[in-house]
């Protein structure tokens, strides 16, 4: 699996993103029985960076805490059936399945950290296991979708060790 990460943050970053990210995506794709080697790639920016962003791509001018891009598009969520016949998928030159990128402010981790009274590591955890449901296909538009979503999220952290 590749885990990309690109740390465009310009403040010191005092926790371990380059431990936790890999381990909370290598979990979620446990989780979901995902039966391929993967790529994902993660940038993690401040709160100007992901607004510019989210403004883009999804016409909303105002920073958000993540942001997700699936390269994939799923008949049921975290369903890989028949992705093997699926060449353009994959990377060419590793032959890993291509599931996206992922997008985190920074600022955002920090002040929900602080706000929802837990640390900065549960926090990018948190984000980073929601936005990885994303590139499998999840959403939370409905709130039968998004008690599933919430369920999924809480599992993989807490195999992860990230408890509230």
């Amino acid at each position: 699996m590749s885990v990309n990460i690109e740390n465009e943050y310009e403040k010191e970053l005092s926790l371990d993103f380059k431990d936790i990210i890999p381990k909370v995506t290598t979990e979620a794709l446990r989780y979901e029985g995902c039966p391929f080697d993967c790529e994902i790639n993660v940038l993690l920016t401040d709160d100007s960076e992901i607004e510019k962003m989210n403004e883009e791509y999804r016409d909303i001018k105002k920073s958000t805490d993540v942001l997700s891009f699936p390269m994939i598009e799923y008949s049921e969520p975290a369903d890989f059936t028949g992705f093997e016949d699926e060449i353009e998928l994959f990377d060419p030159d590793t032959g890993e399945l291509v599931l996206g990128d992922i997008v985190v402010s920074m600022d955002h981790v920090f002040a929900q950290a602080e706000e929802y009274g837990h640390g900065p590591e549960r926090e990018l955890a948190f984000l980073v296991a929601h936005s990885m449901l994303h590139l499998m296909g999840y959403d939370h538009m409905e709130d039968e979708e998004r008690e599933v979503m919430e369920k999924k999220q809480e599992e993989i952290l807490t195999n992860c060790g990230y408890e509230r």
